[in-house]
């Protein structure tokens, strides 16, 4: 870390003919500076003030404009190049949004029309304030499951569809509320929590339970189980079959096979990513004109019905801020609010990196709080940026936030114009599209090379999507958190500690298991800590290393009872980064120990914070004594073996 390189600092002395670096106690800083310094590094790593230093009040003014409203910065440079470009990946986009906004309204159990509404206003709020370029956003299957199934599991959207929206709108509100809060208080890093191994675990099996429950669409079943684990579907599909209808199978098979191999067309030739990104449109037209056609509604073929044309109408009204559900929308509200975060910023992350351009996580935040918080008083649910419609909007060619403006105005037009058009659409075709877009967030390569690199990361993936599967979406997710965080507690407590031996022909010393080629210094017992040192590790610290004493001298007793005793224990703490005062403690009475062994404790480069809080704590001067601390091992040993050669030659 920078302020221990800087604080950190030594002086050359000659021991026998050598120049060793002595360590010398960092200069003394307040404590409000290193509270500050603290404060800064936690919570703005970023430093998102550095641009107003030095600059002209007027200046300040218009970058703060630009800070929190992005459009100011890039929008005085807008151009008709640009604009073409926009303007060609919006339609796109919109193309897919319909069809998947529909679609993934019924997912969530919510009216169709919703999830239109929910790809206009949000994807205008998102244009002002976000920082992607490339990010398009609406509803996302993750989302629309976890919403739905939540809800369901207090309130039936078929016995009490009006509560069901309102509760649905007022969890939008509480997950707005919740990320617009993470990002105006810097606190991005607890959804850090989702680690990678899990969002994959969590995403496949959310991906298979959403695939399963489309099977009601995709074989006409008319009574299903509301439960959203695997066995109850089965159960539901297979003691139905009664309920199947032939012809919905056929529809729904071969425009689940169209839109597989469009996907697939896309996959192998990026540069048709149109067909794949069309095809969802393209089968909700074909299929409307079928049903159409041949009046296939009374045949067997479900469809979506009449819906309402018109602009968003507001739903601040309908929100549910107190009384007997307040807990349910809260809830729902956090897990979705955390999801969908998660998916947007790692989505908007993704493809900055690819074009080269920097996106602020914080402000990320706050523009899909913001998104959200205006979404639910303007009958919209959870929306963020979805990694589909992304990827899409950048190989179509996005070049600024214009394309989500191009295509929330394609979607108004088709609320206010277009509407009696859906009438017919068959349910079965929104179960497919469904199905095909959630196939790809099973990502198997992912969980093969997390198998490969770590097999308890893998653990925790495999957890989060049997429990997704087995169990629910919400109880999976939160075993495989629970998971990662004990493996980080575990980390915590039980911190790696490694011998060291010297390399021949070096002054390198590496670990012994590591390295067959190095070598142990006879007297010395050399052990590198390789964690911060704190109440949660130091009784574990200390019985580690006296147990590594009494090996090593069981050792060298079995082994050669003519080599001399242990007589040094060098502990390299290079890769402690912070100890508090139970640390302190720790080397304190490992020095008492030592003592009555005739072993002594030397502490080779400990860091800024580690050396001033061990010199604070020394106040007999014997913790801290200069002939016990060295910057290097090779240095320290070194020095060690110089002086007790000069000892034995004065008693000679």
């Amino acid at each position: 870390m920078e302020p221990n390189v800087r604080t950190l600092q030594s002086h050359c002395v000659e021991i026998g003919g050598m120049e060793v670096h002595k360590v010398v106690p960092p200069p003394h800083r307040s404590t409000m500076q290193k509270l500050k310094n603290r404060l800064k590094e936690t919570f703005f790593p970023d430093d998102p003030l550095r641009q107003f230093k030095g600059q002209p009040l007027k200046k300040k003014w218009i970058l703060g404009a630009q800070y929190i409203f992005p459009i100011l910065q890039w929008g005085p440079t807008y151009s008709l190049k640009l604009f073409k470009s926009d303007i060609v990946s919006g339609l796109t986009i919109a193309s897919l949004a319909i069809p998947q906004g529909i679609s993934y309204a019924k997912l969530a159990n919510l009216p169709p029309i919703v999830g239109l509404y929910s790809s206009f206003v949000p994807p205008l709020v998102y244009a002002v304030l976000g920082s992607s370029r490339d990010l398009a956003v609406g509803p996302v299957s993750i989302a629309s499951l976890i919403l739905g199934s939540m809800l369901r599991q207090q309130v039936s959207p078929a016995k009490d569809p009006i509560l069901f929206l309102q509760l649905a709108f007022s969890s939008t509100f509480f997950a707005g509320l919740f990320q617009a809060s993470l990002g105006f208080l810097r606190l991005g890093f607890i959804i850090d929590f989702l680690s990678r191994a899990t969002l994959i675990g969590f995403m496949a099996g959310a991906a298979i339970i959403v695939s399963l429950q489309q099977l009601k669409s995709l074989l006409g079943i008319t009574h299903f189980t509301k439960q959203m684990g695997l066995v109850p579907v089965l159960s539901s599909v297979f003691h139905n079959i009664n309920e199947w209808s032939w012809q919905t199978i056929l529809m729904g098979c071969c425009f689940l096979v169209f839109l597989l191999v469009t996907r697939y067309i896309s996959m192998r030739k990026p540069k048709l990513f149109w067909v794949s990104a069309g095809a969802p449109l393209v089968s909700v037209i074909l299929s409307t004109l079928l049903v159409f056609a041949f009046k296939a509604q009374h045949h067997g073929i479900s469809v979506i019905g009449n819906l309402q044309e018109g602009l968003n109408p507001p739903s601040w009204n309908m929100l549910h801020l107190h009384g007997s559900y307040l807990g349910l929308v809260m809830k729902t509200g956090l897990v979705t609010g955390i999801i969908s975060l998660t998916e947007g910023i790692a989505v908007g992350r993704t493809f900055a990196a690819l074009k080269n351009y920097q996106v602020d996580g914080n402000k990320e935040m706050i523009a899909i709080g913001v998104m959200n918080i205006v979404g639910s008083s303007t009958s919209c649910y959870v929306t963020t940026g979805a990694f589909s419609r992304s990827a899409v909007n950048h190989n179509a060619g996005a070049k600024t936030a214009v394309s989500n403006i191009i295509m929330a105005v394609t979607v108004m037009v088709t609320l206010l114009f277009l509407m009696p058009l859906f009438q017919y659409t068959p349910n079965v075709v929104l179960g497919a599209i469904i199905v095909t877009a959630v196939v790809g967030l099973i990502d198997i390569p992912a969980a093969r090379h997390i198998w490969k690199i770590d097999k308890f990361d893998f653990l925790v993936m495999l957890c989060a999507f049997l429990g997704v599967i087995f169990i629910s979406v919400q109880e999976g997710l939160a075993i495989a958190v629970g998971i990662s965080i004990f493996r980080v507690l575990l980390q915590i407590t039980r911190p790696k500690i490694v011998m060291l031996g010297h390399l021949p022909g070096t002054d390198i010393y590496r670990n012994l298991h590591h390295y067959k080629e190095a070598v142990r210094v006879p007297g010395f017992l050399i052990l590198g800590i390789e964690a911060p040192i704190n109440f949660a590790n130091t009784t574990y610290l200390n019985e580690r290393i006296m147990r590594w004493i009494a090996d090593y001298e069981a050792e060298e007793g079995i082994e050669n009872k003519k080599c001399s005793s242990l007589q040094f224990l060098i502990l390299d703490l290079a890769a402690v980064s912070a100890i508090d005062t139970s640390g302190v403690a720790l080397f304190k009475d490992l020095r008492r120990a030592l003592e009555k062994k005739s072993i002594e404790l030397v502490l080779v480069n400990p860091l800024g914070e580690v050396m001033e809080k061990l010199q604070r704590a020394d106040e007999s001067h014997d913790l801290m004594k200069p002939d016990s601390l060295f910057l290097t091992v090779g240095e320290a040993v070194a020095s060690l073996i110089s002086t007790v050669k000069g000892q034995s030659s004065s008693q000679a």
